[in-house]
């Protein structure tokens, strides 16, 4: 799977219901590892929860960012969830709506890095969240994310 889309319809929820930003990031785990894109769900959990005990990932607009890189990664890949009551994610404006799980294979160099810088950019615009929460299912927002943040 090395030409693998960084992101498909598979890899995101809509309308998640969960209790905090635990919840919400192993349920993405659970799109990768059914995908075939994580090996390991509890060492990729590790994993992303050391990288947010070192700093939180929430960003302003209601956007949550947990990332790791890890040797359970079989290929770069973005999971994402609409999460509508929000969960904290350490954001000082209030909790995460979006949440995007950046997850990228260990001996990877910087793409992770890249991606991250990529859907940043785009996450500043109001009209990139909002085309987001507005998608009315997981195809429409793999493609939102595929035509606005994956470079070509």
């Amino acid at each position: 799977m090395p030409d693998a889309p960084l992101i498909t319809p598979d890899l995101v929820a809509v309308d998640v219901v969960a209790a905090d930003r635990d919840d919400v990031t192993r349920r993405l785990v659970d799109l990768l590892v059914a995908a075939g894109r994580v090996t390991d769900a509890e060492g990729f959990l590790a994993d992303v929860r050391a990288r947010e005990a070192q700093m939180a990932t929430g960003m302003p607009g209601g956007i949550g960012l947990p990332h790791a890189r890890s040797e359970h990664v079989t290929v770069p890949s973005l999971a994402v969830a609409k999460v509508p009551a929000g969960v904290d994610f350490g954001a000082p404006d209030g909790p995460a709506t979006l949440v995007f799980l950046i997850a990228a294979p260990s001996g990877g160099d910087s793409d992770h890095l890249k991606i991250l810088a990529a859907l940043a950019r785009r996450l500043v615009h109001e009209s990139f969240r909002t085309s987001l929460h507005e998608a009315p299912d997981a195809g429409a927002v793999a493609d939102i994310v595929t035509r606005e943040v994956v470079p070509s």
